[in-house]
Formats: structure tokens, C-alpha cells, sequence
């Protein structure tokens, strides 16, 4: 077997329009492609950050996404930044308040949670 890295990451949104506000014009994503499923009435959105994809799909009334306890799957997306700091004051500049600052037991580098519109967890970490 032969894996090389992730291609891509899927995510279900229940606002399209302002998810892709939040990953395109905050956080910095752009956009490979954006196509409506009219057989599915739906969204399906692709980003690009380095070498990772992002699929966003707009869903109409998805469920919603279990918290506590957490759930078996997808816990989180976590960004490498340069500095943790840095970014918090940015995304704080945009309206979009993160966790407090912390060290990772393993790493010894220093991370920090924030959210996206529908509470997905997204974590920076240097």
C-alpha cells in the first residue's frame, strides 16, 4: 500500500453561504471549484489549503452534530500555524472568539480551539 497524504476532508454545513464566508473570506481558503447538485439540492463547495482539499456540502436541515459526549468520527481539523498568538489576534479581529492559549502535553507547542459557524471544532497548533 502506497499512501502519500490526505487528499481531501468533507464536511456538511447547514448554511452554505455563510460557511463559505468563514472559509474563504476569514480563514483564507480558496476555491477550486463550486458546483450546485440539482438532484440533490445541495452545495457541494471545493477548497484548497497547501496540499489538503476541503469539501463543503450545504445540506439543507442536516442533524445536528453531537458535542458531549463526543461522538465516534471526526473529533476535530487542526491547522499548523507559525504562531498561535498571532492568528488568535486575527481571528478575535474578525469576530471569532478562540479558547485560551495552552501547550500541548505531547508536542510542547502551543495550541488553541475555535469554531466554525455549525461548532465543528477547529484547532491551531505551531
Amino acid at each position: 500500500m502506497n499512501l502519500t497524504n490526505i487528499h481531501h476532508v468533507a464536511i456538511i454545513v447547514s448554511d452554505y453561504e455563510k460557511s463559505k464566508d468563514f472559509y474563504v473570506n476569514k480563514l483564507g481558503f480558496s476555491i477550486i471549484r463550486e458546483n450546485y447538485r440539482q438532484e440533490r439540492n445541495d452545495y457541494k463547495l471545493d477548497l484548497q489549503l497547501g496540499d489538503c482539499e476541503l469539501e463543503i456540502f450545504g445540506v439543507q436541515n442536516p442533524p445536528k452534530r453531537v458535542t458531549n459526549p463526543e461522538a465516534c468520527g471526526l473529533r476535530h481539523l487542526a491547522f499548523r500555524v507559525e504562531s498561535v498568538p498571532d492568528t488568535v489576534k486575527e481571528l478575535e479581529a474578525l469576530g471569532i472568539p478562540c479558547e485560551p492559549i495552552r501547550v500541548d502535553d505531547f508536542t510542547g507547542k502551543r495550541m488553541t480551539f475555535f469554531a466554525d459557524p455549525d461548532g465543528l471544532p477547529l484547532e491551531l497548533h505551531e
